[in-house]
């Protein structure tokens, strides 16, 4: 128990030492290819940490021997967009007022683009109303549906690339960590950096999700609990972890939008590989996490409709992931 203690704490820290090299390189790569804030963080920020929770959904449905393995894969497919919707944001609300005097928010106000982010809100929504509606009805061409999920996404990706009505950021970057004496570095040095940092966050977190299972045995949780209320947030650890530096940086535009991307890839990507290879059908636990979900959508798409957001306001969207566990736990113990 105690290695399982070490190990989880030294693959939290690699992580997050992980996250401030990757949240560096792909300022650097957004500037390079010319894209603004927005567009870095749900496009380029949110594909990249949003990988070592899809590989762990595709492993699951897709190499899974038994129908309780990929269960599993269903479980992450539905706690990801839950654990984002509602401890993500609150995370990024309890870091913008703490650092509210620092940063020179005194209101703990949030400084974003509140249309985009609504619409992006909005879109995620009819999205996972009809992957949570695929959920409750069985029939026989329901796997080749999954297809939809992923055009949704590629149209997503599209729009948000296509979106120019933000320029360039012209703040000024932080030196590149592998290149920290050129005012501009090579695109080569921001690749490496980029890829290493990956590499370093997806062996983190595969080691920090093995542990919270570990802990979830020696504990003796069932694996449903495991599966859909630890594990999603150790899988959602580096989206977290960025968001966490972006508004330590001052830069909750980017924090933000790596969520709100990554919410987009956890409605889609895994959600279809998951239609593709089982059944697709909820019980009680996933129908709970799912209009969970829905309703943090909501209030978040009303948040940002009304242009009037600050740290107090998205720290209280985490109190619907508190009742989802305390429903959980009540469940399955």
């Amino acid at each position: 128990m105690l290695i399982t203690a070490l190990l989880f704490l030294l693959s939290a820290a690699a992580i997050y030492a992980a996250c401030e090299y990757f949240v560096n390189s792909v300022e650097w790569l957004g500037k390079k290819l010319n894209l603004g804030e927005t567009a870095t963080g749900t496009v380029l920020a949110a594909f990249g940490t949003a990988l070592p929770e899809s590989a762990v959904t595709f492993m699951a449905v897709i190499t899974g021997r038994t129908p309780e393995v990929r269960d599993i894969g269903v479980g992450a497919a539905m706690g990801g967009p839950l654990v984002l919707a509602t401890i993500a944001y609150a995370v990024v609300g309890v870091a913008l007022w703490c650092h509210r005097s620092r940063l020179g928010r005194v209101d703990g106000r949030v400084q974003v683009e509140h249309a985009r982010l609504s619409r992006d809100q909005a879109w995620f929504l009819s999205i996972f109303v009809m992957k949570c509606a695929l959920g409750l009805i069985a029939f026989a061409f329901k796997p080749w549906l999954g297809v939809l999920f992923l055009l949704a996404y590629a149209l997503y990706v599209w729009r948000e690339l296509k979106d120019e009505s933000e320029a360039s950021d012209d703040e000024q970057l932080e030196p590149l960590k592998f290149q920290s004496r050129a005012a501009t570095p090579s695109m080569l040095a921001v690749s490496l950096q980029a890829a290493l940092s990956l590499l370093v966050i997806a062996i983190a977190s595969h080691i920090f999700v093995s542990q919270i299972e570990a802990i979830g045995v020696a504990m003796h949780l069932p694996p449903h609990l495991v599966a859909l209320v630890l594990s999603p947030v150790a899988t959602e650890l580096p989206e977290t972890m960025n968001a966490l530096i972006w508004v330590r940086q001052g830069k909750e535009r980017l924090a933000l939008a790596n969520i709100s991307g990554a919410m987009m890839i956890q409605a889609t990507v895994p959600s279809a590989l998951a239609i593709f290879a089982t059944p697709w059908l909820f019980d009680a636990p996933l129908v709970v996490s799912g209009l969970l979900t829905m309703l943090a959508i909501i209030y978040l798409w009303q948040l940002f409709r009304r242009g009037n957001v600050d740290g107090r306001a998205l720290i209280s969207v985490g109190a619907l992931y508190g009742v989802f566990a305390v429903y959980a736990v009540w469940r399955f113990l």
